[in-house]
């Protein structure tokens, strides 16, 4: 039983962090631009309860998904803190760590290790993962004012900023209801 949990939980490690790689060429990478995420409700790495709404749709939204043992999110990374830097007084940082491989205590056990700037949450059952139809780690979706996405890509070359001053130029308006005719 603990062998097949473990070859289990190292195939989807593996697959998590291969899929970026097979994904990139696509034009469609998780949830599309322009759709809003479904409400979500995450933890903190405290164990309180906390909605996504408590940031999205007040300023632009920068969500990655996260784990411990990404080398992809390590190598994203300085990228993260470059644009976190830069934007984070008109942007909202968040990183949602995945429940896989990896608890909430060894997320906390990495943070005080190695700090980050970000705001991280907890998905430990997938919602979050769900509702951004995250592929892998190193997911990263940018949303706007509005909560609309407007950026989502993969992989250790994302250029962050460009994704973040997209979603602060032109918040994607919400689709026009179709015209009815008398």
């Amino acid at each position: 039983m603990v062998k097949a949990c473990a070859v289990r939980g190292a195939l989807c490690a593996g697959l998590l962090i291969s899929i970026p790689a097979l994904i990139r060429g696509q034009d469609v990478i998780g949830i599309a631009v322009g759709q809003t995420p479904p409400a979500v409700t995450l933890e903190s790495l405290t164990g309180d309860s906390v909605a996504l709404s408590r940031w999205i749709g007040k300023k632009p939204v920068i969500v990655e998904f996260w784990a411990t043992w990404c080398p992809i999110c390590a190598e994203l990374l300085p990228r993260m803190e470059a644009a976190q830097k830069k934007y984070g007084d008109r942007a909202a940082f968040l990183v949602v760590a995945v429940a896989v491989n990896q608890s909430k205590n060894t997320v906390r056990r990495h943070l005080e290790k190695d700090p980050m700037p970000f705001t991280f949450l907890w998905d430990g059952n997938g919602a979050a993962v769900r509702a951004f139809q995250a592929p892998s780690t190193s997911y990263i979706a940018v949303l706007d004012a509005n909560g609309r996405v407007t950026y989502t890509g993969v992989g250790s070359d994302q250029n962050i900023e460009a994704a973040i001053e997209t979603a602060l130029r032109r918040p994607i308006a919400a689709p026009s209801p179709p015209l009815r005719r008398p």
